[in-house]
């Protein structure tokens, strides 16, 4: 992928181990490459035990953020380039994440507003509710009162 040879990217790697913690880098056990290897159908890998060509050492492996390390730790022109393109990645990234925040600010401040603005709206509504139930008052006759005829 850097176009460097294996060799030299193990030196580079040996050369600046503090640069690769655990969770950036680790090199894969006996037996996972022994499965790893049983899942290339036509290998000429070659056994650890044997010999006979093939890799001899067991092999790094790269988590997502021992990849950037990587390409910084190597000379190769595609090393550089790769490097390159990873800064421009994370600098599009972090911009986006700052737009992101602005877009959140602005949506939490409409929030509040609409909040503000329902309670508001539930008191005119509570305003309404009464004006519109009347109480069941007796009413007062209109008119004249006749006094009751007696029989």
């Amino acid at each position: 992928m850097y176009d460097v040879e294996v060799k030299a990217m193990n030196q580079s790697v040996k050369r600046n181990k503090t640069r690769f913690p655990p969770d950036f880098m680790f090199q894969l056990s006996k037996e996972e490459w022994e499965f790893l290897k049983s899942q290339f159908v036509t290998s000429k890998i070659g056994n650890l035990a044997d010999g006979r060509g093939g890799v001899r050492k067991l092999p790094f492996v790269f988590a997502e953020q021992g990849v950037p390390m990587l390409s910084s730790v190597l000379r190769s022109e595609r090393a550089i380039q790769v490097n390159i393109q990873i800064i421009r990645v994370y600098m599009r990234m972090r911009q986006l994440l700052l737009d992101n925040k602005n877009l959140w600010q602005k949506l939490e401040k409409i929030e509040q507003s609409l909040a503000k603005k329902d309670e508001e709206i539930q008191a005119i509504f509570k305003i309404i509710k009464k004006l519109l139930i009347q109480e069941e008052k007796p009413r007062n006759p209109i008119g004249f009162r006749v006094p009751s005829k007696v029989k």
